[in-house]
């Protein structure tokens, strides 16, 4: 099956290890690709294994544009309760920028945490990001696409 749609987001890191480190505690991602590209970039491709989508991390020597808020990565936790720990590590770990905070439907509770690079991760439980997009596939289906 050939790629098709939204396959990526490439961000650049400073530090590729930390970055991993940062994505696999908090966005329970792994690295599923990972190269030095000529003149000696590294690169790696992280993924949470529930889709055809990664996160290009590029390591660079500094980073002059960060994703920052309102601009951020999100990521859908399992339980609130999961929001509420994780929370936790980012504030022991300094990383907590904001929340968590509960807007209810369709936003949800959420919370922004930094990466090592200052790009903003956004961990939430109970958004309606599937019932949403599924509702927008079945009215195309329905128009004929």
């Amino acid at each position: 099956m050939a790629d098709f749609g939204l396959t990526h987001v490439a961000l650049p890191v400073t530090n590729l290890d930390a970055s991993i480190a940062f994505y696999k505690k908090y966005a329970h991602m792994s690295v599923v690709h990972y190269r030095v590209d000529h003149p000696g970039i590294a690169v790696a491709w992280i993924t949470d294994l529930t889709r055809p989508f990664v996160i290009v991390l590029l390591q660079q020597p500094e980073v002059n544009h960060a994703l920052r808020s309102p601009g951020h990565l999100g990521v859908a936790c399992k339980t609130r309760e999961e929001v509420d720990r994780l929370c936790q590590e980012a504030r022991n770990e300094n990383c907590l920028e904001k929340g968590p905070e509960d807007f209810g439907p369709p936003v949800g509770y959420w919370a922004f945490l930094r990466d090592p690079d200052g790009h903003i991760l956004e961990l939430s439980y109970g958004q309606v990001v599937t019932f949403t997009v599924e509702q927008a596939q079945e009215g195309w289906e329905k128009d004929g696409g």
